[in-house]
């Protein structure tokens, strides 16, 4: 019985690289039917916003060999068979006393091509080269626990603005691609790791004390009531990441995690940004992550909480464990 044929290759120019994208007919997300060339196409439509939200980080890929519903490979360094011109990071991981060259996006074309190595989602880190270990970016993490409304999670992102707004710091809000919301802040590349974790756990505490019937800062997962929205400092952590804004999920529906306007928060459902809608949105809004490089902020209000919660004798919990390489 002879196999089933693949679908004939089909290359693309992409600035000045030829790609040649195998299987383009494989469908990568069963429930739209959405194909890996769809998924490139999603890709080159939002090209602008996707390098800026990657370019210059090293970057973890999330591999899908057969599309979503297989194996889900987590890659940290650069898949075999990358071209002369894909550009890496080289990161060091003092658990394991190992290095490994990750995908550094320069350009689109380092984009597709790991989309045509079956990457589905991006991961980068929050630093950039050539200062890899000083953060240029807080991440403040919106994560809904099992039973958590997402009424609930939309007064936390409004009491974040808020508090951003007191503090003279513009936030870049985004969908997770799942249930939460992400806020993205550009800050000076001046603090190590430790620092930013310090501080997003001051403010994580500052949006507790504010919201004390939403939010939990509660270590232990196990410790966590099941209906609140934890506020995760942990994303800034060194080698923890998060998926990029305009990065596709790895879900039958095909979500992205896609830059939002504030004003947009009242009505805003996740489920509605996907790789069919936010081409035409982002048509017709461009990137609203345009400007997240304008201002770098400083850390020192929250640094400055961070001493005043100790003095009042909470504890900074234990480092995460990083993913392993």
């Amino acid at each position: 019985m002879a196999g089933k044929q693949s679908s004939p290759a089909v290359e693309l120019e992409v600035g000045e690289h030829a790609i040649r994208v195998s299987n383009p007919d494989r469908v990568y997300f069963p429930a739209s039917g959405a194909t890996k060339l769809d998924l490139v196409n999603y890709y080159l439509s939002v090209g602008e916003g996707i390098v800026r939200a990657l370019r210059d980080r090293p970057c973890m890929l999330h591999r899908f060999p057969t599309g979503i519903t297989g194996e889900k490979v987590h890659q940290k360094r650069l898949p075999r068979g990358a071209p002369d011109w894909v550009e890496t990071a080289r990161v060091f991981f003092p658990r394991y006393k190992r290095t490994a060259d990750e995908l550094c996006v320069t350009e689109l074309a380092s984009v597709i091509w790991a989309v045509q190595m079956s990457t589905v989602e991006f991961h980068p880190w929050n630093s950039r080269v050539p200062e890899i270990e000083k953060p240029d970016e807080w991440r403040i993490d919106l994560d809904p626990m099992p039973d958590c409304p997402f009424d609930r999670t939309r007064r936390v992102a409004d009491v974040c603005w808020e508090l951003l707004d007191e503090l003279g710091i513009r936030g870049f809000p985004k969908t997770s691609g799942g249930s939460g919301l992400h806020i993205y802040v550009r800050i000076e590349q001046e603090w190590v790791f430790k620092d930013v974790r310090r501080a997003a756990l001051a403010f994580a505490r500052e949006v507790e004390r504010r919201a004390p019937d939403d939010v939990t800062t509660t270590w232990w997962r196990k410790d966590r009531d099941p209906s609140m929205l934890f506020v995760d400092y942990n994303q800034n952590a060194r080698d923890h990441t998060m998926a990029s804004a305009y990065s596709v999920r790895g879900n039958p529906d095909a979500t992205v995690s896609t830059p939002f306007d504030w004003p947009e928060l009242a009505d805003l459902d996740p489920r509605d940004f996907t790789i069919a809608t936010v081409p035409e949105r982002f048509a017709k809004l461009g990137d609203l992550t345009a400007e997240i490089d304008d201002v770098a902020f400083s850390l020192e209000p929250l640094l400055e909480w961070a001493d005043r919660d100790e003095r009042d004798g909470k504890e900074t919990p234990p480092e995460p464990d990083a993913d392993s390489d």
